[in-house]
């Protein structure tokens, strides 16, 4: 428990913090690659670059301030992060780390106005937070070491195939090397991927598993990122795994984790899951599985895409809509091709939209599942919330920093 001081400063404090979040964080960032570089391993270089996870890192400081009166309602989020650490292999040892270079940044920005009193009160703060998610992730690796076949840290695999998707996108097809047990996942989780680039060493990297849960391997469906320059970190790996990466080759993973995920056996309302580009790959793991595990399950899946050309699986809706009559299908192209839509290749053109969800979906009563572009979360975002749909029924994932849908008055 925080004391009554504390949190009195904390919230004094929290207006002027939220003001200068971001220049805290990126000189937080700075500091910590500069005085403890052994740390920057775990970072994503390409969301540095991009300034991602500054924005990111800010919003959570400024969230957590926010309700440290009441930090309860941050566990959603708490188990969000804490996933995503014990994907990238963060220990117990890594938090006086961030903590000390966390409470220096604050210092630097602030100047005079960081007494040594408000310092206290931060760290006091920071304390308790990092004991909150010491706990949760101490608890995620004891699971993963538990289950049959699962394991911490990295694990050796094989790509035992590698298949083109589309133009932009290729499945990978992975068990482990030593041929033991495959530890179970759940339908909208994530593995690392630890690859050791020549530009970028021990470049580890999230990919959702796009595959049901029965399957004796595991499988990743990673999208060609475009590079915009040649030294510039986006796209680097995505790149490598498409050029350099083939059948026979041995790869390092983490476990499965992830909070985006759905119990299939039990599901009992109808299911919703709306797809924009590679988002469709946790998506498309919990239609087979729910269709595989709960086959009375009420399916709706709509995939919005450019085109045939960079669309992926679409074969394998095609086969997941003939699954059964309480399964539904639908795919959008707002950019088709010559024969898209004479072709059957889609249902319709243009984009999902609230007339779409309202018209094509149960969604008085359904629960809502969805990933893609952030441009394209927060239409399907705003759109439900103009049909009214609770956020409790609103579930939806994030590739990369964690991002705010709702757009803020100016």
């Amino acid at each position: 428990m925080l004391s009554e001081k504390t949190i009195r400063i904390v919230k004094e404090i929290t207006p002027l913090v939220a003001a200068n979040a971001e220049t805290i964080t990126q000189r937080f960032y700075e500091r910590m690659f500069a005085v403890n570089p052994e740390v920057k391993a775990f970072f994503n270089q390409a969301h540095q670059h991009s300034g991602s996870q500054q924005k990111a890192l800010a919003g959570a400081i400024c969230a957590y301030f926010t309700h440290i009166d009441n930090p309860t309602v941050l566990l959603p989020a708490v188990e969000l992060i804490a996933q995503k650490h014990v994907s990238l292999g963060i220990k117990a040892e890594h938090y006086p780390i961030v903590g000390s270079n966390l409470l220096a940044a604050i210092r630097d920005v602030m100047g005079a106005g960081a007494t040594d009193e408000i310092i206290e009160a931060v760290a006091e703060a920071y304390g308790l937070l990092a004991d909150i998610f010491i706990g949760r992730e101490g608890a995620i690796y004891e699971e993963q070491a538990s289950l049959p076949g699962g394991w911490n840290g990295t694990r050796t695999f094989v790509v035992a195939k590698k298949v083109p998707e589309s133009d932009v996108v290729t499945s990978f097809y992975l068990t482990p090397a030593n041929e033991g047990p495959l530890s179970p996942f759940k339908p909208g989780q994530y593995i690392t991927v630890h690859i050791n680039h020549p530009q970028i060493p021990t470049s580890p990297r999230n990919y959702s598993l796009s595959d049901c849960v029965s399957k004796p391997h595991y499988r990743i469906s990673v999208k060609r990122e475009e590079r915009l320059t040649a030294d510039a970190p986006d796209g680097l790996i995505s790149n490598h795994l498409h050029d350099a990466i083939e059948e026979g080759h041995r790869i390092e993973l983490g476990p499965p984790c992830g909070a985006f995920t759905i119990n299939p056996a039990t599901v009992a309302k109808p299911v919703v899951l709306i797809a924009g580009g590679i988002g469709v790959t946790p998506l498309l793991s919990m239609a087979k599985s729910l269709i595989h595990v709960n086959p009375h399950a009420t399916v709706h899946f709509i995939q919005a895409a450019r085109n045939s050309k960079v669309q992926a699986f679409g074969d394998e809706l095609r086969t997941l809509a003939h699954a059964g009559p309480n399964v539904r299908v639908k795919v959008i192209y707002d950019a088709p091709l010559l024969g898209d839509v004479e072709g059957g290749k889609c249902h319709s053109t243009g984009f999902v939209n609230t007339d779409l969800l309202r018209d094509g979906t149960p969604y008085s009563e359904a629960e809502f599942y969805f990933c893609g572009p952030q441009s394209f979360m927060r239409t399907i975002h705003s759109s439900l919330h103009e049909l009214g749909v609770d956020e409790q029924r609103v579930h939806y994932e994030f590739f990369g920093p964690k991002a705010e849908l709702t757009t803020k008055a100016a």
